[in-house]
């Protein structure tokens, strides 16, 4: 499958390595052709590993992925162009945290949207799927870096859409315990989630760390 991967920073990279190393052909999208992060990473993936704009990149992949700093992924998606983006899965792992007032960080985008919502009202026939945002991207590529079951959550529209996903994050990601919240609104739950995950991380002094959903299950009559 040929997947293009929106993003040259930690979550784009470590994605865009572990897709390759799947046997997919996986192209870097940044604002130039000529990106130096993703030359270097070209150059260290091999022939399955290409580079781009971001419209070469919407044009390229069958999937796509956006990992791009959710203050200016709207932008971005705007330069891929609305025709490359039709009819496409765009797995979205963005957040829209904001730093300017330094750390811990705010959300740009809470309460009555999200971020993923904005895309996907931006992007009518774009399928979202939202998907890895509450997570480190070291654990999102590789769970057993967490010990024990832990739960990965998953939003989007398009039922089709999410079982393709959940598929690839099964079988090609590890991922065995993934809970579909329902539809897109539903990301504003995960993203808000990453105002508690950033205080977590403070306190825990690393970012291999995850949740588990536990319920009481209902007893029998």
């Amino acid at each position: 499958m040929k997947v293009g991967v929106l993003g040259t920073g930690v979550v784009g990279h470590s994605l865009a390595s572990k897709l390759v190393s799947l046997g997919h052909e996986v192209m870097m999208g940044s604002r130039t052709k000529d990106n130096e992060k993703g030359a270097e990473w070209v150059s260290s993936m091999g022939e399955r590993a290409h580079q781009g704009d971001f419209a070469d990149t919407t044009a390229f992949g069958e999937l796509l992925i956006n990992c791009t700093s959710g203050l200016h992924s709207l932008a971005v998606l705007e330069a891929a162009g609305a025709s490359s983006l039709k009819g496409k899965i765009l797995l979205d792992v963005s957040n829209p945290l904001d730093f300017s007032n330094g750390f811990p960080p705010s959300l740009s985008v809470c309460n009555t949207t999200s971020l993923a919502e904005q895309i996907q009202e931006a992007y009518p026939e774009t399928k979202v799927v939202k998907t890895f945002n509450t997570l480190s991207h070291e654990v999102m590529i590789d769970p057993g870096r967490v010990p024990g079951e832990h739960d990965l959550f998953i939003s989007g529209n398009d039922v089709e859409a999410k079982a393709e996903v959940c598929k690839l994050l099964r079988e090609g990601f590890g991922w065995q315990s993934i809970i579909d919240l329902g539809d897109i609104t539903t990301a504003r739950g995960t993203e808000a989630y990453l105002l508690l995950w950033t205080r977590l991380w403070g306190v825990l002094g690393t970012s291999d760390f995850n949740i588990k959903i536990v319920k009481r299950e209902k007893e029998s009559t």
